[in-house]
């Protein structure tokens, strides 16, 4: 009894010192020598070296300047927890509105007149700024992501702001659309996901551009 319980603790050390200690220093290891850039966050840098975000976390432009991401339950988690009155992040940092397409019309106390379902009213109203704006709704930029936290928009969206921010810039069209190309990932191994465009990687190439003469 006494002789394999000590072999039954000496199993669990090893295990737990190669577990827990070793294979996670090997992992860190291996992370900040083959690929730091991701281990570190993939964190992005301005002209001037300073960290503006990440790679894989949006975040909101409202300037017509920007291209615009799409839309967050969450506003990117950019609200404060401390003062949060319209409950923007009271999901968590991440999350959705969890409102399905069963979020239906709910009947008034007069049961004639039908209010509009959350949904449904928070995407006309997001559609009709879009067209407030100059910019055509296309489907990522009213409906938000299961995170709410996606860094990219699709092409199409990025091409439906053009018009926008050459306005606002004095810029080509042309220039904006070769830099939409430029910034646009592909699909994984070339088979996985759509193409999209991150949006904040393009906005720090537009702020490169010179307004043209």
């Amino acid at each position: 009894m006494v002789r394999e319980f000590i072999t039954g603790v000496r199993s669990t050390l090893v295990l737990w010192v190669l577990t827990a200690i070793l294979y996670p220093l090997l992992m860190l290891l291996i992370g900040q020598m083959v690929f730091p850039y991701q281990a570190n966050g993939s964190l992005i840098q301005d002209a001037q070296g300073k960290i503006v975000g990440s790679a894989l976390i949006g975040q909101p432009f409202t300037s017509a300047r920007y291209f615009q991401s799409r839309p967050s339950t969450t506003s990117y988690s950019t609200a404060d927890p401390k003062d949060d009155k319209s409950g923007v992040i009271k999901t968590g940092v991440s999350g959705a509105s969890n409102l399905a397409p069963s979020n239906t019309a709910v009947l008034l106390k007069d049961n004639r007149k039908p209010n509009d379902p959350d949904l449904i009213k928070r995407i006309r109203e997001d559609a009709d700024k879009l067209k407030q704006s100059g910019i055509q709704p296309t489907a990522d930029l009213v409906y938000t992501s299961g995170s709410s936290l996606d860094p990219h928009i699709s092409p199409q969206a990025a091409l439906a702001q053009i018009e926008r921010v050459a306005k606002a810039r004095n810029l080509n069209p042309n220039q904006l659309e070769l830099l939409i190309n430029q910034n646009t990932d592909s699909r994984f191994l070339g088979i996985f996901g759509e193409p999209g465009v991150n949006v904040l990687k393009l906005n720090l190439a537009v702020d490169k551009l010179k307004p043209s003469s």
